[in-house]
């Protein structure tokens, strides 16, 4: 039985996803204008607004910048005393008000225009003194707010949440922004770890090895010294196999004499492997996908590593 906490949250996102539709069938010209005015510009982006707006609007300049754009939130009342020396005539500005008569806003745009920025206006006003200051208006279409009195900011904050992110990845994409580039925004945490951590950061240099002639024996003792559940079998620097916790349970059921069977014999050949410079996580995906706990890795086919799975969990990857 649906509760009626259910039936009120499922009413607020179906009227914002229906909100999201009209705004998306709704984009043209200014839209592209908004683009390519950014794109073309030698300065930065600042993105401006008040009360929830402004909350959007942080969010929208810490998109932007997390994709390659050098964007700033400037809060405009404290741009009324004096933080309006951080805007260079060169730096496009987007300010954001739904209704585009905020107060806040309205009293630094005069300057912003006398000193030669692009204005970029974001509202649902297309009449308003926000869109008649502006170089380019970007209308927001006029939808019910989610809110049953039509009042809290809901439908309006999320189509223009949404209209910032549409124009990052417009942007992102434009410039052709890669993964490499997002990563060295984003160093900290899982999301920095997995683009930028290597498998030769992480692998053991020296992981046990034994030439396949050595008995299984012999192999399990340095294979326990070695303490990564595995050890593999080279000629020289070669790799020629690997011989796991696993593959020694199965020697076992078969009865194999464990004293006189070359390591060789039991070993399983063409070990998967990775080469030293690809990611970390990718290493940790091809682990997971082929059910295995370690991984060769492997330069010039000779063995230059091993890299668990235990060692891409314990980075946080």
């Amino acid at each position: 039985m649906t509760s009626h906490w259910q039936t009120s949250a499922r009413r607020t996102i179906e009227t914002e996803a229906n909100a999201l539709k009209t705004l998306c069938e709704g984009l043209s010209e200014p839209f592209d204008q908004c683009c390519e005015c950014i794109a073309k510009s030698r300065g930065r982006v600042i993105v401006t607004g008040m009360g929830k707006s402004g909350h959007v609007s942080s969010k929208i300049a810490a998109t932007l910048a997390s994709t390659g754009c050098c964007a700033y939130f400037v809060h405009p009342a404290e741009a009324s005393h004096g933080d309006l020396g951080m805007i260079m005539p060169e730096d496009v500005v987007i300010a954001i008000s739904f209704s585009g008569e905020s107060d806040e806003l309205l009293q630094i745009l005069p300057t912003l225009k006398a000193q030669g920025n692009d204005i970029i206006a974001i509202t649902a006003n297309a009449q308003s003194s926000l869109a008649r200051f502006s170089t380019i208006a970007v209308t927001l279409p006029k939808v019910p707010e989610a809110c049953p009195h039509d009042l809290a900011p809901t439908t309006s904050t999320t189509m223009t949440m949404a209209l910032g992110d549409a124009l990052a990845i417009a942007l992102l994409e434009h410039r052709g922004f890669t993964a490499d580039q997002f990563a060295k925004s984003h160093p900290a945490g899982r999301l920095g770890k997995r683009l930028t951590l290597k498998t030769h950061d992480l692998m053991h240099r020296t992981p046990p090895t034994v030439p396949p002639n050595v008995s299984i024996q012999e192999a399990l003792v340095s294979m326990s010294r070695g303490r990564l559940g595995c050890i593999f079998t080279v000629d020289d620097e070669r790799l020629l196999g690997i011989f796991t916790d696993g593959d020694l349970r199965r020697t076992l059921e078969r009865n194999e004499n464990l004293a006189t069977t070359p390591i060789g014999n039991v070993h399983s050949a063409r070990p998967k492997s990775v080469p030293p410079e690809s990611l970390a996580f990718t290493a940790l995906q091809q682990m997971q996908d082929q059910s295995i706990s370690a991984l060769a890795v492997v330069e010039n086919d000779a063995l230059v590593g091993v890299i668990t799975l235990l060692d891409c969990l314990n980075a946080g990857l």
